[in-house]
C-alpha cells in the first residue's frame, strides 16, 4: 500500500544558526543531537529510513519555529533560501520528496508571491504556517493575501504549532510546578496543540472560508483535539455567529487531519466518526515521532480496505495533486 507522510521536517544550516539555533542546542543538550541530525539528512540516510519503515514520499516542510517570529526582512530572505534549498532536494529525489513552502507571514505581500513562485517553479503542493506571527492570528484580514493566494494557486495550508504567545504560557501554563515542566505543557504535552486548535477557530469564525470557499487546510496531530470539541462548539457558537454555511461544514468541507505521531486508535476513531475517511491523512512527524509506529498503526486502523488506502495516499493525492 503506497504511503504519502504529510507533517515530515526537515532544517537546513541557516535556519538552525538562526532561528532554530535555541532549539538545536536545547536538543543537543537533551541528547537529541541525532535529530538535528536527521533534520539535516535530505538524501539516502532519509531514504534509508523511508524503505526500513514502509514510507513511499514524504511531504517536507521546515521545522518549528520556522521563520514566522522573524523580523519581515530576514523572514523573506531565509524562506527563500529554504525553498531554494529544498527544491534542490526534491529535484534529486522526485519519486521520494514532495515540499511544502516556508513564507514570510510577517510580510503577506512578500510571502504570496514567494508561494506563488515555488509552486509554479518548482510544483510545491502546499504551505506550512507555524501558528501565530508575533501574537497575530490568521484571522486578522492583514495575512489572507497568503490565504487568498492558496486558493487561487489550489494549494492548502498546513497550520503546525508553535508555543503560545508568552504572555499566555505566563497566565496559563507557570504554575506551582517546576520551570521545565511548564515549558512541556506550554508545548508538546498540551498548550501547542490547543493552541492550533484555537486557531482554527479563530479562522472559522472570522469568515475567512466564506471569503475563500475553495481554501483548504491541514492540522495534524489528529486534529489538534479539533474533533471531541466540535458538536459543542457547533451547538452553542451556532447561536452567535452568523456565517454562510452550518458551522460543521467548514470543519468537514476546508479542513483535513493528518496522524503526526498521534497513534492511538481511540484518538482516531473520534476523528473518524466526525469527519470520515475522506478528510483524514497519513502523517509520521519525523524525525520527532516515528516512522515504523506511524506505519504499523496505519496498517491496524480498523478500517475498511478502502478507507486505509484513502487515508495512506487517495487522500493526500487529491489534495495535493499528486
Amino acid at each position: 500500500m503506497r504511503t504519502i507522510a504529510l507533517e515530515e521536517h526537515f532544517a537546513t544550516p541557516a535556519f538552525l544558526s538562526g532561528p532554530g539555533h535555541a532549539m538545536a542546542e536545547q536538543a543537543r543538550a537533551a541528547g537529541g543531537g541525532r535529530i538535528i541530525d536527521m533534520l539535516g539528512d535530505l538524501g539516502e540516510g532519509r531514504i534509508a529510513a523511508m524503505d526500513q519503515a514502509g514510507i513511499d514520499v514524504q511531504v517536507l516542510s521546515l521545522t518549528a519555529p520556522g521563520v514566522e517570529q522573524m523580523p519581515p526582512h530576514d523572514a523573506v530572505l531565509l524562506a527563500r533560501d529554504t525553498n531554494d534549498h529544498l527544491a534542490a532536494a526534491v529535484d534529486r529525489h522526485p519519486d521520494r520528496f514532495a515540499a511544502f513552502a516556508t513564507v514570510a507571514t510577517a510580510a503577506p505581500d512578500k510571502a504570496a508571491e514567494e508561494l506563488e513562485r515555488v509552486v509554479r517553479e518548482h510544483g510545491f503542493k502546499g504551505v506550512l504556517i507555524n501558528g501565530h506571527t508575533q501574537g497575530r492570528y490568521l484571522d486578522d484580514e492583514f495575512f489572507w493575501p497568503i490565504l487568498e493566494r492558496a486558493e487561487a494557486l489550489g494549494v492548502p495550508i498546513y497550520l503546525h504549532p508553535t508555543p503560545p504567545p508568552r504572555q499566555v504560557i505566563k497566565a496559563s501554563y507557570v504554575g506551582n510546578y517546576p520551570g521545565e515542566v511548564a515549558d512541556i505543557l506550554a508545548t508538546s504535552a498540551w498548550g501547542w496543540h490547543i493552541e492550533t486548535a484555537t486557531h482554527v477557530l479563530r479562522i472559522v469564525l472570522s469568515g475567512a472560508f466564506d471569503r475563500y470557499p475553495g481554501l483548504q487546510f491541514v492540522v495534524g496531530h489528529m486534529g489538534e483535539g479539533l474533533s471531541f470539541m466540535m458538536p459543542r462548539f457547533e451547538q452553542i457558537m451556532s447561536h452567535v455567529v452568523k456565517l454562510e454555511r452550518p458551522l460543521g461544514a467548514y470543519f468537514s468541507d476546508n479542513l483535513h487531519y493528518t496522524f503526526a505521531a498521534f497513534n492511538w486508535t481511540p484518538t482516531f476513531l473520534n476523528l473518524l466518526l466526525q469527519v470520515g475517511a475522506d478528510r483524514i491523512l497519513f502523517a509520521t512527524d519525523h524525525p520527532y515521532g516515528s516512522m515504523e509506529n506511524a506505519r504499523s498503526f496505519l496498517d491496524r486502523l480498523p478500517v475498511s480496505r478502502s478507507d486505509s488506502e484513502r487515508i495512506a495516499h487517495g487522500n493526500a493525492e487529491r489534495l495535493l495533486g499528486f
